[in-house]
């Protein structure tokens, strides 16, 4: 059976800002930290060893495949910070028209630092995968 490898834990999310070595993306970790957890209403937790989760789902696919996973979230990695949201969630493309400097991936949106986006924007994202995820998998 497949395991998942993304699971939420215990871990704490402050000392895991606090070992971000770079001192500036440790200052955009706090700022995101604020903005996820006043705009989702949900306290952070860690998911896996580095991703700062808000909120959880549990999905099923077809294949069988089910888990649990934050609903929204980031990480302050080496090179990027990553900002995860619901991959599918349709007002995505437009929002990010308007996002600032940015690059994507499948459920990833990677920016450098805060500096470079729109907070206003940034909290329509969270909000939009928020909503489409809760009725998207509705039984959580």
């Amino acid at each position: 059976m497949y395991e998942l490898k993304t699971k939420e834990t215990d871990n704490s999310v402050i000392e895991f800002i606090e070992a971000v070595e770079n001192p500036k993306k440790r200052e955009d970790a706090y700022k995101l930290l604020d903005i996820f957890k006043e705009t989702t209403g949900f306290e952070a937790k860690m998911w896996g060893p580095s991703i700062i989760g808000f909120g959880s789902y549990h999905y099923k696919y077809e294949s069988g495949h089910e888990g649990d996973a934050p609903l929204v979230g980031f990480s302050p990695r080496k090179a990027k910070i990553s900002l995860y949201f619901a991959p599918g969630e349709k007002k995505r493309e437009q929002l990010l028209k308007n996002f600032g400097k940015h690059t994507t991936g499948k459920a990833c949106v990677y920016i450098n630092k805060i500096a470079d986006i729109n907070k206003d924007v940034l909290k329509e994202l969270i909000n939009e995968s928020v909503k489409f995820l809760k009725e998207t998998y509705p039984h959580k």
